[in-house]
């Protein structure tokens, strides 16, 4: 697969009163990115205009050796949570979204900050595979608060994670012994760690908590295996929150026709969520988010 980087051609409108608007350009693809008055608006926005957009899986493995890969045609649950979030991200610092070169720049800083590990490319091992293991570090970094135990109920509970490291199949990048230590030094890291999540019983009590643009990941019933999915959560007309992301099932970014509690309970390969939400820019990180 030929690796897709963006160009980005920035258009700003003049009038008082109407939407900023950045036109997001490929030598394949060009899609209007609509921001928002605030991070939550700005997300859901961005992440309404990859709806239909192709469900593709390993995306970030087409390079020999790791490095940024920017693809916005296609995506993997997570690779489209990261691209909206930077997007969101680069929307909120760059006041002057005419400054093309500016813009992207920024993108791709915070794609590689959500990406990887203290936002360096170090290796394959220094990509963030675990969503517990990412959410960990993004909110560390102050990008992403936690606020799954301020939730209605949330549980603590702690999970072994060996996933990686006991499927070497899926992950030729293990076979490397250096690589298959550094993963599994991290998965001893996380099993050791507790978190809180709300099991699906009580989804549909917290359910009514949640906010627009919540990032909602969906945890994994079976064994060794911390989080299965990932997406945001988007009020619908009904009036309850359901899930905005990229679907295998589907095979392109959509939004579930059912609300998040019922998504949840439908899928016996899930256990329940966690709640992250965005942060503003510049806003202070508490010790307890640094890992103080």
């Amino acid at each position: 697969m030929q690796k897709l980087f963006t160009a980005f051609l920035l258009l700003l409108t003049s009038l008082a009163g109407q939407a900023q608007e950045v036109v997001l350009s490929t030598n394949l693809h060009s899609l209007t990115v609509v921001g928002g008055k605030t991070i939550p608006e700005t997300t859901i926005n961005i992440g309404k205009q990859f709806l239909g957009t192709p469900y593709i899986p390993h995306t970030l493995d087409i390079n020999p050796t790791e490095q940024l890969v920017v693809n916005v045609l296609e995506f993997d649950c997570t690779t489209y949570l990261e691209t909206v979030l930077a997007l969101s991200l680069a929307w909120q610092e760059v006041s002057d979204k005419q400054n093309q070169l500016l813009f992207e720049q920024t993108f791709r800083k915070y794609l590689t900050k959500l990406r990887y590990r203290d936002g360096r490319i170090d290796g394959y091992a220094s990509r963030l595979h675990y969503f517990s293991d990412w959410l960990r570090d993004n909110e560390r970094k102050g990008l992403v608060s936690d606020v799954t135990h301020e939730l209605p109920g949330s549980v603590t509970v702690a999970k072994s994670v060996s996933y990686m490291t006991s499927s070497t199949y899926k992950y030729p990048h293990l076979n490397d012994p250096t690589v298959f230590k550094q993963v599994a030094q991290t998965e001893a890291a996380l099993s050791q760690k507790s978190f809180s999540f709300i099991p699906k019983k009580n989804i549909r009590l917290a359910e009514a908590q949640l906010r627009e643009g919540d990032i909602i990941m969906l945890t994994a019933a079976r064994p060794g295996l911390d989080m299965k999915h990932v997406g945001l959560a988007v009020r619908q007309p009904d009036g309850r929150m359901h899930l905005l992301h990229a679907s295998s099932d589907q095979g392109v970014v959509v939004i579930t026709p059912y609300p998040i509690s019922d998504y949840v309970l439908w899928h016996n390969r899930l256990s329940g969520v966690r709640v992250a939400r965005l942060r503003p820019i510049g806003t202070p990180v508490t010790a307890a988010a640094s890992g103080q």
